[in-house]
């Protein structure tokens, strides 16, 4: 019977001129593909879990498996072909990949900058970033945020020096208790969460003093996997590109898939949705003209000359490198439909 039915579906398809609506692949038959996350799940990985879960990969052929996060970060994953796939910190995908890991961008998660330099908003004697001199940073130990906080207070006309305190996640916390004075964060979940708990903040974005644009968090493979599948690389990343269109156009069923997904991680519903409404509005996933998934040539070319100005990208030797790389080279666009 399910044959027969079958035909009688796609005469009637042929007859009337229509497509056939994609059949998932049956689980045997599928290719397996897996993707490194970056951090905890959050919601700039809630297009993998919605194309997990909505069966679009299915649909393309491709069992997935999402690993979780681990002390190996997911560039080193990927680079050492553990993981298909990775969701990158760019600065982190940068850095790495000047490095000599074989890493390449494949798909931009978001469209623009997240990140900003934020300070409680009590603070009257911080109205610019050169007011930041002198002041304590609560950071995360690398050397992208000394170099990206400098040359943000000299843009200013400030000297570009500050004290460091390196706290990791706890300085969300200094900062609220006043033990730093300011730290880094990404506005669509730490800003999110700090506006949901009534922290009142203010914060400088990096584009305004003279840091260039960036896609903050990619999606990257390796030069070995994308040369070996690359029907199945093409196949995954449009078929994650489905995942987060799905999110934009149905952002309270992708939170509900998300939480359920990672109910042991992810309890507040409120907060999870509030996060992806930051991502939709502010043209995160999806910019104002339409752009999902791409990843702009310009924007990379800006960051890591940036990055390489600033003598943040480093050799295998960890020496500064000299000579500026091809970046072209460091991404792709071309899974993309």
């Amino acid at each position: 019977m399910p044959n027969l039915l079958i035909t009688r579906r796609a005469a009637l398809a042929s007859a009337l001129g229509l497509a056939l609506v994609p059949i998932a692949v049956r689980a045997q038959d599928r290719t397996k593909v897996t993707v490194a996350l970056d951090w905890t799940p959050n919601t700039n990985h809630i297009g993998l879990f919605i194309a997990r879960d909505k069966g679009f990969y299915a649909e393309a052929g491709l069992d997935v498996t999402i690993l979780p996060y681990s002390d190996t970060s997911s560039g080193t994953l990927v680079a050492s072909h553990v993981a298909d796939f990775g969701i990158l910190s760019a600065i982190g995908f940068f850095t790495q990949r000047s490095a000599g890991a074989d890493l390449v961008a494949t798909y931009a998660v978001v469209q623009t900058e997240t990140g900003r330099v934020v300070f409680n908003a009590d603070r009257t004697d911080i109205q610019r970033p050169k007011d930041l001199v002198g002041l304590t940073y609560g950071g995360f130990g690398s050397d992208w945020e000394n170099a990206l906080i400098g040359s943000i207070i000299r843009h200013d006309g400030g000297t570009g020096t500050f004290n460091t305190v390196t706290l990791g996640t706890s300085a969300y916390e200094a900062l609220a208790n006043g033990s730093v004075d300011f730290t880094l964060e990404v506005y669509t979940w730490e800003g999110v969460k700090a506006a949901l708990d009534g922290k009142r903040q203010r914060a400088f974005r990096y584009a305004d003093f003279g840091v260039p644009d960036e896609h903050t968090t990619v999606i990257g493979s390796s030069r070995q996997y994308l040369d070996k599948n690359p029907d199945t690389a093409a196949a995954f990343v449009q078929a994650t590109r489905r995942g987060y269109a799905f999110a934009v156009d149905h952002p309270d069923e992708a939170t509900d898939l998300m939480i359920a997904a990672n109910s042991d991680a992810l309890t507040d519903r409120t907060f999870i949705r509030a996060s992806l409404a930051a991502l939709i509005d502010g043209h995160y996933l999806k910019s104002e003209k339409g752009v999902i998934g791409n990843i702009d040539p310009a924007k990379i070319e800006a960051i890591a000359g940036y990055l390489f100005t600033a003598g943040i990208l480093k050799d295998a030797d960890g020496k500064t490198i000299a000579e500026k790389p091809d970046f072209s080279t460091y991404f792709t666009n071309d899974l993309l439909p």
